[in-house]
């Protein structure tokens, strides 16, 4: 994955009002943490984190006012109705260093024939991979999967230098047989005492 250039300015006011005068000349709130330092305060342009923020897992290098950071984002706040960025989370990372990510699952290939649905009991996979090197999601192929089949963790194969932060016996996703409704007769001699 490419790393994502994004220019954080510092900032050193704090509070509800600060975040919402960045919020009107549309640049988010956000703090740095990691490897064991302070947080940094910085400031983001809304727009471009939001396009950076599309894909899953991106890899943000976070420069300007003497900042040169790789980071990951790791909390994202967002408004409930209208969903513009409130504030953001961001963990520095290094080249080489391992984090735990979570990797959006897609779905390739058909089920059995015969009317079964595909559950989805996990919709990301947990992950531990080298940060600079995330992977946007892992397949899974569920051609051919009949009713009563369950894909476990260890059953997808990983991306190259991944391993599970899960148990491998967790389901992730699993094939139903579609339940037909029973059609609704009336009822018999209904009415009919009198």
């Amino acid at each position: 994955m490419a790393e994502i250039k994004l220019v954080a300015e510092a900032r050193n006011d704090f509070g509800k009002g600060a975040a919402r005068r960045l919020r009107r000349e549309e640049k988010v709130p956000a703090v740095v943490y990691g490897h064991g330092a302070e947080p940094k305060h910085v400031a983001v342009d809304s727009h471009a984190l939001m396009m950076a923020l599309k894909t899953p897992n991106a890899l943000i290098r976070l420069e300007g006012e003497g900042a040169n950071e790789l980071v990951i984002p790791k909390a994202v706040q967002r408004e409930a109705i209208r969903r513009f960025l409130v504030h953001v989370d961001f963990l520095a990372v290094k080249k080489g260093e391992k984090v735990a990510v979570e990797l959006p699952i897609q779905i390739e290939g058909e089920l059995a024939p015969g009317g079964n649905l595909l559950e989805h009991l996990l919709n990301t996979l947990p992950v531990e991979v080298e940060a600079t090197h995330i992977p946007e999601s892992v397949t899974v192929s569920i051609a051919g999967l009949d009713a009563g089949h369950t894909v476990l963790a260890k059953d997808i194969a990983l991306p190259a230098g991944a391993s599970l932060t899960v148990e491998g016996d967790t389901p992730v996703l699993q094939v139903v047989a579609a339940q037909a409704e029973a059609p609704v007769e009336a009822a018999e001699g209904e009415g009919a005492e009198g």
